[in-house]
């Protein structure tokens, strides 16, 4: 027991960058720089939605998409394998190791470290997209002790030989939550804004800290609504899961001069 709290003690950042950073040469550099200067222990979660749709484009693939959702086919299963697990993810990896980080890149069939099941047929089918059912965090552990950063493509497996798409923040926060036993965890989800914000027309307009309070506050209002809700709602169910707490903004809130960002706590 003595052994759990103390390595609690440790803290370990989750970092999950979005789809624009991957598709910009020059973001994507800056990011990985201020990644790889990050202290601490660290993992990075990625997608790759924009370059898998442009690459399925080119091979006759049309890309299907409900509610911001890929249909995921057995067709667009291959392409997606291909983009976020070789092409966007080696490409991150070998970046990182220019970077002097010494990065593993990984899907979730990879030691075993994320499974999911197929995403039931409700209203809709969405194929091949599967929902996380378990969080290897003492596997994934064993290559952090051994001074590796995993780098996670938004893949993961059924346990029966099935890859299955999986959502990247989604992943994010399940791996916050399996690898908070184990550690302080702490999200960092980077897009284009600089966080949630008051005035969606108004950039600085940025709300620093929200708890459950003002999450409710912000609801009421209007503010918080959209594509924003999922996203909150997910971060919440991390930290009643576990998570220290979720930070949400653009890349430059890794670095110690940024407070202009949003801050997530219960």
């Amino acid at each position: 027991m003595l052994k759990s709290n103390n390595k609690k003690m440790e803290k370990l950042s989750i970092v999950k960058i979005g789809g624009n950073i991957i598709e910009d040469e020059a973001s994507l550099n800056a990011f990985l720089k201020l990644f790889s200067n990050l202290e601490g222990k660290k993992i990075l979660v990625h997608g790759g939605g924009k370059r898998a749709t442009h690459i399925a484009s080119k091979l006759g693939i049309e890309s299907n998409m409900v509610n911001g959702r890929r249909i995921t086919d057995a067709d667009t299963l291959e392409v997606i394998t291909m983009v976020y697990g070789g092409l966007v993810n080696k490409n991150v990896v070998a970046k990182l190791q220019a970077l002097h980080t010494n990065a593993i890149g990984l899907t979730g069939a990879d030691i075993n470290a994320i499974q999911s099941e197929k995403r039931p047929v409700k209203e809709i089918d969405f194929g091949f997209v599967g929902d996380v059912k378990a969080v290897a965090h003492k596997s994934i552990d064993k290559l952090i002790q051994a001074d590796f950063t995993p780098v996670f493509c938004a893949i993961t497996h059924d346990g029966n030989g099935q890859l299955l798409n999986t959502n990247a923040d989604t992943i994010t926060s399940q791996v916050a939550v399996g690898m908070s036993n184990l550690y302080e965890t702490s999200i960092y989800y980077c897009f284009e804004l600089n966080g949630v914000l008051m005035d969606f027309n108004d950039k600085n307009s940025v709300v620093k800290h929200i708890d459950s309070k003002i999450y409710q506050e912000l609801l009421n209002d209007g503010i918080v609504a959209d594509g924003m809700l999922p996203k909150l709602e997910n971060c919440f169910d991390a930290l009643r899961g576990g998570v220290h707490n979720i930070n949400m903004g653009n890349t430059s809130m890794l670095t110690q001069e940024n407070d202009n960002f949003t801050k997530i706590t219960l």
